[in-house]
């Protein structure tokens, strides 16, 4: 071993989500000894946080299903989307790597199986190389209790349901239609019966987020790579050259250094909950309003910058309209925009854009006017009774009586009629009740002539099919309710600019020899767009393969369309 080392690995990764966990497992497939090294007391990230998505077209588990793509349909689409944000070498290196990444997984470990999440679409299905029935996949729910010790570090997501209730991203779909569709009725069925079935077992079932990364903490686990916790990296170590060789770590009150023979992959996440970074990049929102990983405060994005790391795309994020709870908590507001009998107006009771579009476009909108005229941070969530009745709303199952909580901090505010509902909420009672009038003359006919709402298969997946447009019904039935909606991000989208090989770049394009970045660490693949639901982490494990590889002395070769893992 060097001396100059207190430990040496062949890779060294900073991070534990789903993007530095492959990149892991994927040099530990190679024969690396490898290191993660993650900042908190618990392994998983925003991950484990997440719904668990992974966007990656022609991956196996959509192959078996026959939903394979034309590989020039995904880049049509990409281009289409992301347009030339990015550069065509990184969007057609994720198009080709992303199902080989997913089949390597398969292939590497029997834990890490996956299902399709069934009609989830693309969020942008009308343009070039959309799928209305999207490509999105999510990590089968499993028994927590095969960690074994290791269970106890997994980062516990703090949206879950009654004891013993596991749903999956389409149950969660399912379940919004309890009321109204008899799949509806059977998903509640079948919670019911999980509720039942696993107090009686003493089951812990994972899903979404928590599924995949609990999957990956095993594969790793088997295949002999190490984790060490409460490990933050405070120094990138390089040579005169400009290589980086390791990293120093603080463990146990002491400074580590540790060697890196073939590279340092950097998965440590966004600058979410930086106030520095958020005040100079974001200056829209400087407000932490974000659910990403508490110990997401940019830290790799620091020490690419300490050894000349190039950043992009640090003024965008994984915008999420959501809603403030008490204790600083937020709900991200996914299925509600699409609720029927709901609208979303600003501070002068005016709707400003499509309720029910992917939420980075909605956010981008509502921050866009906000910079130009203000007054739409925050903006109002209007429902009538009707629409409480039939459908879930911030985690609340339909037609339960919202916690007294929300009033009481100002989130959420409730009136007999449309007029009284404006006063509470200081915004303009005549226009307010206008803009109302106008909507249900909308519903009624079944068309929003203003914004679209309901015309994109996006929009309907999460609406009420029952209804000719699923997504528009009238605001009748009293009392009226308002729910205060500010710009809440998953993550931030900018980070060290990478090549197509998840290399590192310097501002005049040079390459920071040995060091790599994946995840939102990194300026996001997806520019400032959001293709479809995993369109976080489907890039993140993607280019944490690719980076894996090129440490591992095997490149990604673009060419090789039929190169198998």
């Amino acid at each position: 071993m060097d001396p100059r080392w207190d430990q040496e690995f062949d890779v060294v990764v900073v991070g534990s989500g789903g993007g530095g966990m492959t990149a892991a497992l994927t040099a530990a497939a190679a024969g690396a000894s490898v290191l993660v090294v993650e900042k908190g007391a618990k392994y998983g990230g925003s991950t484990a946080l997440s719904g668990g998505g992974i966007w990656a077209p022609n991956n196996p588990t959509l192959l078996r299903r026959g939903l394979g793509d034309d590989p020039a349909d995904v880049i049509r689409y990409l281009e289409a989307t992301v347009g030339d944000r990015v550069p065509a070498p990184r969007l057609r290196t994720f198009a080709a790597a992303a199902p080989l990444a997913l089949e390597f997984l398969e292939g590497q470990s029997e834990y890490m199986r996956f299902f399709w999440c069934r009609g989830y679409s693309d969020y942008h299905p009308e343009s070039p190389g959309g799928r209305p029935n999207g490509r999105s996949i999510e990590a089968l729910p499993f028994d927590k209790r095969k960690l074994g010790s290791m269970e106890g570090g997994l980062l516990e997501s703090t949206a879950g349901g009654p004891i013993g209730l596991w749903i999956t991203a389409t149950d969660f779909h399912d379940l919004g239609q309890a009321t109204r569709t008899w799949v509806g009725k059977k998903a509640l069925l079948r919670a019911a019966w999980r509720v039942t079935s696993n107090k009686i077992r003493r089951r812990h079932m994972a899903t979404m987020g928590q599924a995949l990364i609990g999957r990956l903490r095993l594969a790793l686990a088997d295949a002999g790579a190490e984790v060490w916790l409460d490990a933050p990296v405070v120094e990138l170590m390089s040579d005169e050259d400009g290589r980086v060789g390791g990293v120093a770590v603080e463990k146990d009150g002491q400074r580590l250094l540790l060697g890196a023979k073939r590279g340092v992959i950097l998965a440590s996440g966004g600058f979410d909950h930086s106030p520095e970074l958020r005040a100079k990049f974001l200056g829209g929102v400087e407000k932490d309003w974000s659910l990403g990983a508490a110990t997401n405060t940019g830290d790799g994005i620091r020490l690419g910058e300490d050894v000349g790391a190039a950043l992009d795309l640090m003024d965008d994020a994984w915008w999420m309209p959501a809603i403030e709870l008490t204790k600083g908590r937020l709900f991200p507001l996914v299925s509600e925009r699409s609720m029927p009998g709901s609208l979303i107006v600003n501070q002068s009771g005016d709707r400003f854009t499509n309720e029910s579009a992917p939420y980075v476009n909605f956010t981008h909108d509502q921050l866009r006017l906000e910079a130009e005229r203000g007054g739409h941070v925050p903006a109002w969530f209007v429902m009538d009774h009707r629409a409480r009745r039939r459908y879930q709303f911030g985690g609340i199952p339909q037609g339960m009586a919202f916690p007294k909580s929300w009033y009481g901090i100002g989130t959420l505010h409730q009136a007999a009629t449309i007029e009284a509902l404006a006063e509470k909420i200081d915004v303009p009672a005549e226009a307010l009740a206008a803009t109302v009038e106008k909507f249900n003359a909308a519903a009624r006919a079944g068309r929003d002539e203003e914004f679209h709402r309901g015309e994109s298969a996006y929009d309907r997946y999460y609406g009420d099919p029952t209804l000719p447009n699923p997504c528009l019904n009238e605001l009748l039935k009293p009392p009226f309710y308002a729910a205060k909606l500010v710009p809440g991000d998953l993550g931030t989208k900018g980070g060290l600019v990478t090549d197509e090989q998840a290399r590192v770049l310097r501002e005049d394009g040079s390459v920071v020899d040995g060091l790599y970045a994946t995840g939102n660490a990194s300026s996001s693949v997806m520019g400032n767009e959001y293709a479809g639901a995993g369109a976080t982490i489907g890039p993140a494990i993607t280019f944490g393969w690719v980076a894996a590889r090129h440490a591992m002395g095997k490149p990604f070769d673009l060419m090789a369309r039929h190169e198998t893992t």
